[in-house]
Parts: C-alpha cells; structure tokens; sequence
C-alpha cells in the first residue's frame, strides 16, 4: 500500500523537543527573576556549558526570548538581557495603569473563592517577604498582580498581562525601585480589599494609583520625570 502524498500547502509539522522547551522555560524564568540581569550577554557555548546541553537547543531558546521581547541580538555582538529605555518605561507603564485596573474590576467582579484564597495567599507571601531581598520581592509581587489577573477570568486580557509583565519586570531589575515606597503594602491592602468586597470601582481605582505610585519612583531612578 501506497502512502499519501505530501501536503503541498506549505505547512509542515516538527516534534516539539522538550530539551528545547525546558531550555527556553528556564532562561525565560531567569530573566524574570532577575538571575539574569538587564545588559547582561549571553553565549551560547558558556550556556550549553552550564546548562548541559547541546548549542542548537540553546540557540533556538535564545531566538524565541529575542521574539519575545526579553533579549536584543546585536550584529556581531550575541544576544544580551533587554534594557528598557524611559520612553519604554513610561509607555508601559502608561498601558499597565489601564490593564492593572481592568484587571482588579473584572477579579472583582468575577473572583471565585479559589481565586479569593490565591489572591490572600499571594499577598501573605509578598507581606512576608524580608526586606534587601529584592529579587525575592520583586518575584512575589509579579505574582499577586498576576493572581489579580487570573482572578479576572477573561482569557485575553492574560495574554495581554503576560507580555506587559516581561517589560515591568525587566524595568523593576534595571531600576531595582521594589519597596522603595513606603505605601507599597497600603496599596497592596486596598486593591486586595476592595476585590474581595466585590467592589469594581474601588477596586479598579486603588490598582490605577498603586501603578501610578510606582511609575513614578521608576521614572525617577531613570533620570526623567514622571
């Protein structure tokens, strides 16, 4: 018997490779988290090295980070962790002070108490975290705002959400500007509140000026006024 012939459309199909997928999963979370810095270069044979892996699983990673926003590739330089200018800085957060306080509205409005209980917990998390332990706090705190979304239950203002939190992270490692304010847990406290009181407004509100609050202490650590 005879097999098909191929496809001529044009598309073609490749096994996923979980090497691959977990070398990207974990330089992605490194990024994040801050164990990779803004400027900082990466090189392939230094990760393979570290990594224990071959170059192309190395090489494929770093391309989709690149496509992802996380990494710039220079001309005859490699590939290096994302700098945020403060045109940057300050259009995200433009975008973030609309998404952040949709967010809370909608957690508000549709919340489940599974969700009441992340959120609490995110939040007990982030309170309980010891101050100087900047990228530790810095992880947490994407962490409640990220359980805000969820709480939102609306598929695509999460996707919206993922790609704006890989730009507030890069900026809140490049300005290290995590807990300088000292109404960073008030306003915590307020958006958690007012979600779990169902509270749209209030709640949508309270989110609008904690970014606002943050905005403008990362403005200031990039010379620019807010």
């Amino acid at each position: 018997m005879s097999l098909p012939a191929p496809s001529s459309s044009g598309l073609s199909f490749a096994r996923p490779t979980l090497v691959r997928d977990g070398v990207y999963d974990h330089l992605r979370r490194a990024v994040l988290d801050g164990d990779l810095l803004p400027g900082e270069r990466l090189g392939e044979v230094e990760l393979g090295e570290k990594l224990g892996v071959s170059r192309t699983p190395i090489r494929e990673a770093l391309m989709r980070l690149v496509q992802d926003g996380l990494l710039v590739a220079e001309a005859n330089k490699g590939v290096r962790v994302r700098t945020m200018t403060a045109t940057e800085a300050r259009d995200a957060y433009v975008v973030r002070e609309e998404l952040d306080g949709l967010a809370a509205a909608l957690a508000a409005a549709q919340h489940t108490p599974a969700d009441a209980d992340a959120l609490r917990a995110a939040l007990n998390d982030l309170n309980a975290s010891v101050d100087g332990e900047y990228r530790t706090q810095t992880r947490l705190d994407l962490a409640f705002h990220r359980a805000i979304t969820q709480g939102a239950r609306n598929g695509a203002l999460g996707d919206l959400a993922r790609d704006l939190e890989q730009r507030v992270a890069l900026i809140k490692h490049q300005t290290r500007t995590y807990n300088a304010h000292p109404e960073t847990a008030a306003q915590h406290a307020a958006i958690l509140k007012a979600i779990l009181a169902r509270d749209a407004d209030e709640a949508r509100a309270a989110a609008r000026l904690h970014v606002r609050t943050f905005a403008a202490l990362v403005m200031h650590n990039l010379g620019e006024l807010a």
